[in-house]
């Protein structure tokens, strides 16, 4: 992928382009532009991810809606400043595009793997249906003093074990990025529908030499 460092956090996603390329700022002179990937799961659900790409990966190539993509990269976010409050922004940042065959076989489409802390009180909780879920913030490193904060699900087994991880405690996790929508309340007549992007985990990790429930015992 390039740089010294930057495998705590690589991301590798196969979809058609679900929206057409926007420009989004620029910095140090370079351009960037955004656009959102549909990426099929093994269901007949679409995930619809959002996608940071520069311009100088995607010169000569005339990217439009409904082209087949490869993208690795990262899963980035930063803070945005909407309403009075900050809001956790995520996006896959763009390390290599390509185009792909529409009928390629690939196997496995949506695939992440992340080395990083966690930050925040692990939270276990069931949902409707029994499943058991524990919501994860990790904190992953990157270069120039950098993190980035991915929210990401644990399920089931994985959920009763994640439950009782503290804050600091460092894991490596493989996974799929999501899109979730769920219903907000704004007030008592008005629901709106929103979209969270986290990580979906289907293995992990913990590194036991670095793990604060060893410490604290």
């Amino acid at each position: 992928m390039g740089d010294k460092g930057m495998d705590t956090n690589v991301a590798s996603l196969v979809g058609e382009i679900f929206s057409p390329l926007e420009f989004s700022h620029e910095m140090y002179g370079e351009g960037f532009y955004v656009f959102y990937i549909k990426v099929p799961r093994l269901s007949e659900y679409n995930d619809i991810l959002p996608v940071t790409v520069s311009e100088r990966l995607i010169i000569g190539m005339d990217l439009k809606p409904g082209d087949t993509i490869k993208i690795t990269g990262q899963l980035r976010s930063y803070n945005k400043y909407i309403n009075e409050g900050n809001r956790l922004i995520l996006t896959v940042f763009v390390q290599d595009i390509f185009l792909c065959e529409k009928d390629e076989d690939i196997k496995n489409p949506n695939q992440i793997f992340l080395d990083g802390y966690i930050c925040k009180p692990p939270v276990y909780r069931s949902t409707p249906f029994g499943r058991e879920i524990t919501d994860i913030l990790l904190a992953v490193n990157r270069p120039y003093n950098k993190s980035d904060y991915i929210p990401c699900i644990a399920w089931g087994r994985n959920a009763r074990y994640s439950e009782k991880l503290k804050v600091g405690d460092h894991i490596k996790i493989w996974g799929r990025i999501q899109s979730r929508e769920y219903q907000k309340k704004i007030s008592e007549e008005k629901t709106v529908t929103k979209v969270a992007y986290e990580v979906s985990i289907s293995k992990m990790e913990v590194y036991e030499n670095e793990n604060n429930r060893k410490k604290n015992t």
